[in-house]
């Protein structure tokens, strides 16, 4: 009996996982978009913001972000102190990707650092910049965005230090090239995100049902358990500890505000509980960050009460409002004001706080609105939006519950992508709460 079990175990698990690809192959997939990035999308950037030298320097395990995503596959971090140039001639239409390095860095990026010819890496750093001549250099130094913010004290002041005169006057912030780079999706990277998103979707799906939950025992701490532990049966990692909270017919307000760390853990989940999790994976070096909820059904029930149900169609309602508004070259801030007021006029009580998404879970690019930065985010709220971008739409409305006596948040988050032909959800959206125990669909591609 011990050993039907396992196999049934082993079936499902292999059955979960059939559209994951082994490491393998994941890191084929890895460096043959990091290459399509280097030759397609790094020359285009650079032209645009005028950066015809770009420098990035990482010591071991202290790694710049944006670095750390033009790594091949198999390295894990830095090594040693890792100098990596990418050079662009505009008018050649040339493009030298070189790291002062004793050995190339993966496929793309080759060594460029005669040992016999300079003992000392920054010696020969400076000879690749002297001999290119470059008209402006790129470092990755920025007050509004930590992921561009990657060259730390102790390699600016010897950079600095031992760079010519005549080339102090030309070194500047990459922070707006830093951010496109991290912040824009190729086409072969969009080939893979609906299935980042579809796996996610699959995850909740399966924890908010009757297979994880059992009203009256079942915690919402177990259900977060859960959720890392199947992720991590998958072979798939999270960025972010999920969470799970609850909302209920009871005299407590919720306050959807309030520190993780104050969320109770041992909340034991009841009939006629409105559920909301909160998670996120990390698959292909790209990341997904979803919201959605479940409604446990009390005895008697077959469905969603009605107010709940308008509640959410509220917060999808705001949704529209909000990705409507994206338009190229608009700012974060000027995003969240025009949905706000459009919200307002519409009678929605709405929170926004949405944001890029990709090589981070919390991306570079515009914010749209900080829960508690409701009137516009300084610096990174000023960032104006780009095409080929993906954001994390994540917002709330509340409503009133007549028959519980208070008002309620519906707390959405969910996966899209900006292009020329305007904003999509990738994977689609939860438009009906899931029901536990339940027979319906819970996510449109609409």
């Amino acid at each position: 009996m011990h050993r039907l079990l396992i196999l049934i175990f082993i079936f499902i698990s292999f059955h979960s996982s059939s559209q994951i690809l082994p490491l393998r192959e994941q890191s084929k997939v890895i460096d043959d978009i990091l290459a399509d990035r280097f030759n397609h999308l790094l020359p285009v950037l650079m032209e645009k913001n005028g950066i015809d030298l770009w420098v990035i320097v990482s010591r071991e395990y202290n790694e710049d972000p944006v670095l750390r995503t033009m790594l091949p596959s198999t390295w894990i971090s830095a090594r040693r102190r890792t100098i990596l140039v990418f050079y662009y001639n505009a008018e050649k239409k040339l493009m030298e990707k070189l790291a002062i390095a004793r050995y190339n860095v993966g496929d793309n990026i080759k060594a460029a650092w005669d040992l016999t010819k300079f003992p000392n890496q920054w010696d020969a750093l400076m000879d690749i910049i002297t001999t290119r001549n470059p008209k402006k250099i790129g470092i990755n130094t920025s007050t509004n965005f930590g992921h561009a913010d990657g060259m730390d004290v102790t390699d600016y002041n010897e950079f600095m230090n031992k760079l010519p005169a005549s080339f102090k006057s030309k070194v500047t912030s990459a922070e707006t090239l830093a951010v496109n780079w991290l912040e824009t999706r190729t086409e072969r990277e969009m080939q893979y995100y609906p299935q980042l998103i579809s796996i996610t979707h699959k995850i909740i799906e399966e924890g908010f049902s009757e297979k994880v939950i059992t009203p009256g025992i079942t915690t919402t701490d177990d259900v977060v358990w859960w959720f890392r532990e199947k992720i991590n049966s998958l072979g798939l990692q999270t960025w972010f500890h999920p969470s799970v909270s609850v909302q209920r017919n009871d005299p407590q307000n919720f306050e959807h505000l309030r520190s993780f760390s104050n969320r109770p853990k041992d909340d034991v989940i009841q009939p006629g509980d409105l559920l909301h999790v909160d998670i996120g994976i990390t698959y292909l070096r790209l990341n997904t960050d979803i919201q959605q909820h479940a409604y446990v059904l009390r005895p008697g029930e077959t469905d969603v009460p009605q107010s709940i149900k308008d509640a959410f169609a509220k917060a999808n309602r705001l949704q529209d409002i909000l990705t409507s508004q994206f338009k190229p070259g608009k700012t974060g801030n000027q995003i969240l004001a025009d949905a706000l007021a459009q919200a307002k006029k519409e009678n929605i009580a709405a929170t926004i706080y949405t944001h890029p998404l990709g090589f981070h879970g919390h991306a570079a690019g515009p914010t749209i609105g900080l829960w508690d930065q409701q009137g516009g985010v300084p610096g990174s709220g000023d960032f104006a939006m780009n095409l080929r971008t993906a954001y994390s739409i994540e917002l709330n409305a509340a409503s009133d519950i007549p028959e519980w006596k208070k008002s309620i948040r519906i707390m959405l988050e969910e996966d899209g992508y900006f292009d020329e032909k305007g904003f999509r959800y990738i994977g689609g959206r939860q438009k009906e709460i899931y029901l536990v125990p339940r027979s319906n669909r819970n996510v449109s591609v609409q």
